[in-house]
């Protein structure tokens, strides 16, 4: 009997590596020996692939079977290597033509009544196959979905092992498998090979690499799903600066500290910051997916995320939990899952001051590195923090009726847990106090729903985006500090004030150039060409904040 071979993908954060799957069916003690620097649950795959075996009614080769995964130092984990293995050793016993399985990518997990199961990762998995040069790859038959994402590759989704043998040993390379009765996805799981690309994208429409979603208006959030009712800024009322600080987040890609007593609108307002974010382009929807696919937080019946997430962790939430981490296999953190989105901290003083503090790094990279004892997984972390506070710990507003009781230092100490450098990364600071009966009744007249102040906030994006044509970067809260002090530096007379704010101390370096980010997202908020006078001033204001 003759090696057989194969190929599957191994995962290390988000980045898919080539993994070569060889199968030996010799002579010896009988038995299934794995190699390759193998964990647990990969460990465990010999007593899966034989029951998965046995139960397709094939025989399972009486012989010393030697399945090696190349290459041997690159860490495997997980069960997506159960259907390559099986194949290998199939094809290696002569079950299968060897040459049939040379060239496809095998993924996916099996059960041990012989049925593929679906496994996390399968977005970047498939990318990483295509990127080794496959034309061909078998998943899941409830990851095809996903897989189809994919261009130019052929994907099989399969619903049980006996499914899959029966198409390899057929004639027509792409002819659909089987079918075998309802596999674990219903009946017609794996009928036929889903079609590649993505489906309902239009580079015409929408401005370049967008969707084109009838159902879909920009700012609709990520975690919301077709039909559900979405939180809309028209329902809040009283807070004309917020709502306005809001506006200008959205059209930059800012960072927003809301301090004030509660019930005053800073979680309402946070939850419909995604509504007024435009939709994501085409290699943004396949970075969150990806992400969201290897956490394995993905719904099913959306394999693709065309709108800006947003996370909310709790207050007790860990570092790893914010950043990443795990035992085993390394998985993203919220910081990650609100890539290109918005994560949003409320009652941030609570948060423990590690945790706080450990946003400082990926808020400036834009990215995370996890490091380990078997070594570092870096995660894509660019995404917009939001962070609300009340004033004290008893959360009480001042008032002759029930005054708050806590003292000068009580209240010093509970907001000196969120660090200075933490709150020099945040560009838009607002503080907000409750309305009276006659503030809300007057405010009514200017309240705007979403959908006005969404549309607002992508003509200014596209102003941005047409002004960061030639560069890498997306919008205004992306410029870097050399290209903000020379083509992207605003006239001498509009830089006045912010330098007098510099000379005094008032306002760092850091904070003079998150400053001058907030002036060009005025400038196009305004439709103009550059930061004059009024944008400066109005973005220190905007920094600086009412009470810092």
């Amino acid at each position: 009997m003759a090696v057989a071979r194969t190929h599957c993908v191994a995962l290390i954060g988000v980045t898919g590596h080539l993994v070569e799957v060889e199968a030996d069916v010799g002579n010896g003690l009988a038995g299934l020996h794995l190699t390759g620097m193998l964990d647990t649950a990969l460990s465990e795959a010999r007593d899966r692939v034989r029951s998965a075996v046995v139960n397709s009614r094939h025989t399972w080769p009486d012989a010393r079977i030697t399945v090696s995964l190349f290459p041997a130092s690159l860490p495997k984990r997980g069960s997506m290597f159960d259907v390559a293995i099986a194949v290998a050793l199939l094809a290696a016993a002569g079950v299968v033509p060897i040459a049939k399985v040379a060239e496809p990518f095998f993924l996916g997990e099996l059960g041990l009544d012989g049925s593929v199961r679906p496994v996390r990762g399968v977005l970047p998995a498939v990318l990483a196959a295509v990127a080794a040069g496959a034309c061909t790859v078998v998943v899941p038959a409830r990851n095809a979905a996903e897989a189809g994402l994919v261009p130019d590759v052929t994907v099989i989704p399969a619903a049980t092992l006996g499914q899959l043998v029966s198409w390899l040993r057929s004639d027509d390379p792409f002819d659909g498998l089987p079918a075998e009765g309802p596999g674990p996805g219903g009946a017609g799981d794996g009928a036929r090979p889903v079609s590649s690309g993505v489906p309902g994208f239009s580079r015409s429409s929408g401005g370049p690499g967008s969707f084109a979603d009838p159902g879909f208006s920009a700012g609709h959030g990520a975690s919301a799903g077709p039909g559900a009712i979405l939180p809309d800024l028209g329902d809040v009322a009283g807070q004309p600066l917020a709502r306005h600080a809001l506006e200008v987040c959205a059209a930059g890609g800012h960072n927003l500290w809301m301090l004030g007593p509660p019930g005053t609108g800073k979680t309402m307002l946070a939850e419909r910051l995604p509504t007024l974010l435009p939709p994501l382009q085409l290699d943004q929807a396949l970075e969150v997916t990806a992400i969201h696919s290897v956490a394995g937080v993905l719904p099913q019946d959306r394999p693709l995320l065309i709108r800006p997430p947003f996370m909310a962790p709790h207050h007790t939430a860990t570092v790893a939990a914010i950043i990443g981490g795990g035992g085993g296999m390394i998985r993203p953190g919220a910081v990650s899952l609100a890539h290109r989105g918005v994560l949003f901290m409320d009652e941030a003083p609570e948060y423990p001051m590690a945790v706080l503090d450990s946003l400082r790094q990926p808020l400036e990279s834009g990215r995370v590195t996890v490091s380990r004892a078997l070594g570092s997984v870096t995660f894509p972390a660019r995404f917009m923090l939001v962070l609300a506070a009340n004033k004290c710990p008893c959360g009480q507003p001042s008032v002759a009726s029930d005054p708050c009781r806590c003292t000068p230092t009580v209240r010093r100490r509970y907001l000196g847990r969120i660090s200075g450098p933490l709150l020099d990364r945040v560009d838009v600071k607002v503080s907000l106090h409750r309305s009276t009966r006659r503030e809300l009744l007057a405010d009514r007249r200017f309240i705007e729903p979403s959908r006005v102040v969404a549309e607002r906030v992508l003509v200014a994006r596209e102003r941005a985006a047409k002004r960061l044509a030639n560069t890498p970067w997306r919008c205004n809260a992306e410029v870097p500090t050399r290209a903000l002090h020379t083509e992207y530096r605003p006239p001498p007379k509009a830089m006045f004030p912010l330098l007098q704010q510099l000379d005094s101390g008032r306002l760092s370096a850091r904070g003079l150039d998150r400053v001058l980010k907030l002036a060009w997202t005025l400038a196009d908020l305004g439709g103009k060409k550059e930061p004059e006078l009024h944008e400066t001033n109005s973005a220190l204001g905007l920094w600086l904040g009412e009470e810092w």
